[in-house]
């Protein structure tokens, strides 16, 4: 299985196309059989996690069986020539998954024949969440805490955050130098534990996902820096 996001920041002038988009390539991705998932999400502010959104970022989250498929998407479709029509700035990155619990949008996407948990080097993570309407609140007043310590945590090297909807419907995407820097800040940050001990105790979620991937390639810039993996 291959996953691939992109994520592009739009100019200014063309931010109702990025709207528009978000309603119009939801028939092609549709309609793409070879495409086993997809979402369309906007973003938070200059792409971070733990920001309100600013109309300006976007992303586009696809699974394939195979790498020409996702090839074959990236070089032709429409979807991505809007993205790139439209953009002033990409970032994408393809990802084999090694270990995925959770579902989103009742279903199991990164689940596959070869998922296993015995990689080194870089991972990547994604982490995505949907809230009760009356947990919002709670969930944005820790939210920012956890996210401020990840950034300065040993093995960090990026973070996005993106979803369908800027304060339901969240995901958190990062990059570590190893699986474990991804654990010290998942279980050993006291500002990451609070918040997952929370989430069990106050059930902020509806519908939760984990999921770790190694990575398979990337290229493009994401706030002006190029990112090569």
């Amino acid at each position: 299985m291959i996953v691939a996001l992109t994520i592009t920041k739009f100019r200014a002038l063309t931010v109702p196309f990025a709207f528009m988009g978000m309603a119009i390539l939801r028939l092609p991705l549709w309609l793409n059989k070879k495409c086993k998932f997809w979402k369309l999400m906007g973003s938070g502010k200059d792409a971070q996690v733990d920001l309100a959104p600013d109309y300006k970022h976007w992303a586009v989250l696809t699974t394939w069986d195979n790498r020409k498929d996702c090839d074959d998407f990236y070089r032709n479709s429409f979807v991505m020539k809007w993205f790139s029509f439209f953009g002033i700035e990409s970032f994408t990155i393809l990802l084999n998954p090694l270990y995925s619990h959770g579902s989103w949008s009742e279903i199991e996407p990164f689940k596959g024949e070869k998922i296993s948990s015995g990689h080194t080097g870089k991972i990547a993570v994604i982490t995505r969440a949907a809230i009760k309407f009356n947990r919002l609140k709670e969930f944005r007043r820790n939210i920012k805490k956890a996210a401020d310590a990840m950034r300065i945590a040993p093995g960090f090297i990026l973070s996005a955050g993106i979803g369908e909807n800027p304060f339901f419907d969240q995901a958190t995407f990062s990059i570590w130098t190893d699986a474990d820097s991804m654990k010290n800040y998942a279980y050993k940050s006291v500002d990451h534990s609070d918040v997952i001990k929370l989430t069990r105790e106050r059930e902020w979620y509806r519908e939760e996902l984990f999921a770790r991937f190694s990575i398979v390639g990337s290229w493009g810039t994401l706030n002006g820096v190029s990112i090569e993996l």
